[in-house]
């Protein structure tokens, strides 16, 4: 099963990490179940992933407090608008733009519930 999570933990880091520079892929919950991968199959790679500068604040704050910033949350914000703005844009059908409408409101209410910082 060490294999498995590792594997489960690299590929995550990978999506993760490509979320970086693809506006519409998320990028924390990749690095979420990246941690979650790496601390059941490899300490090590838990260990470098949660005490790097970039990707581990956020994943701490999550284990911790359950917390997101508030940067991570006007920016999850903007994406889901963006992704609402170009079904319009390039002519979507309707019940798509509600389907996105609704699922994007019921994610973005637990965004925004969660505790800053």
């Amino acid at each position: 099963m060490r294999y498995f999570w590792f594997a489960l933990g690299t590929i995550s880091l990978v999506l993760g990490v490509v979320g970086i520079f693809l506006p519409l892929l998320p990028t924390v919950p990749f690095f979420l179940l990246a941690a979650f991968g790496f601390g059941k199959s490899s300490k090590r790679a838990h260990n470098w992933l949660i005490s790097h500068p970039n990707f581990g604040p956020a994943i701490l704050d999550w284990q911790d407090r359950g917390a997101i910033s508030r940067r991570s949350k006007l920016l999850s914000a903007g994406s889901m608008l963006a992704v609402v703005g170009l079904a319009f844009l390039f002519g979507a059908p309707t019940y798509i733009v509600i389907i996105q409408i609704v699922v994007l409101s019921v994610v973005s209410f637990f965004i925004w519930t969660r505790p800053d910082q």
